[in-house]
């Protein structure tokens, strides 16, 4: 197995002064094989889209209790969450506009399939692409981002909420966009999840796809598990 040895995920203490009720379920997975194909896994991700009508029947998707939240949070943050969705809206709302996800690779798949089916933001993160420490942080003047699907670098200006490395941004805008530093392809091995929530609004749904994504991990890649929770009294985790 591959170990990347003292590589922590730390959350700033200013973001538990900024989002005191931060909630992150962790989930590392080790010496996954994304390189065959689970037609089990396509089956899951077509599923719930063709299911997910129903989950906002009698509701829009902003009034949703999960979107609504983090709305909310990126108002706070001075994030206009009309014009910069979370990513879990913006899925949502694509595939209610009838356009579906495609089949990117399996752990893609699943992390989409999981994210959808419990109304919550999940990423993925190829830990061998990283440097040093993984971060939750306000950036600083001169960070640079690469947006997924391009070489153009941005420059970020001081006071963004984001996911970084200790070199890179890796995520703008909090759970916005990510990057192409860290993107899941079928050559990632060994990969690190936080599932974003808040305690008192939706940490069950954060728990449910921590135990879904633990779980899937499980069976259709028989891969080793780590697992934890990141909150205002437990803002880091050894990721080896």
């Amino acid at each position: 197995m591959f170990l990347k040895n003292n590589m922590k995920f730390i959350v700033d203490k200013k973001v538990f002064e900024k989002i005191p009720n931060l909630y992150i379920g962790v989930v590392v997975a080790y010496d996954i094989d994304n390189e065959k194909h689970y037609s089990d896994i396509i089956k899951l991700l077509n599923d719930i889209q063709l299911s997910y009508e129903e989950k906002f029947k009698n509701i829009s998707l902003r009034e949703q209790k999960n979107i609504a939240a983090y709305r909310t949070i990126f108002k706070e943050l001075g994030i206009n969450p009309n014009k910069y969705m979370s990513s879990i809206e913006a899925m949502s709302k694509r595939i209610l506009s009838g356009k579906n996800l495609p089949s990117i690779n399996p752990v893609v798949d699943l992390v989409n399939y999981i994210s959808l089916n419990n109304i919550v933001p999940m990423g993925a993160h190829d830990i061998d692409q990283l440097a040093g420490n993984i971060h939750i942080r306000f950036s600083k003047d001169l960070d640079e981002f690469t947006p997924l699907g391009t070489d153009k670098k941005e420059v970020l200006k001081s006071g963004e909420l984001v996911y970084s490395d200790d070199e890179v941004i890796r995520t703008r805008r909090w759970i916005w966009r990510q990057s192409s530093r860290g993107k899941i392809d079928k050559t990632s091995r060994n990969i690190f999840f936080p599932i974003d929530g808040f305690v008192g609004v939706n940490e069950q749904s954060v728990n449910n796809a921590m135990n879904d994504i633990e779980k899937l991990l499980k069976k259709y890649f028989d891969c080793e598990i780590k697992v934890g929770i990141i909150s205002k009294n437990n803002s880091e985790m050894n990721l080896f």
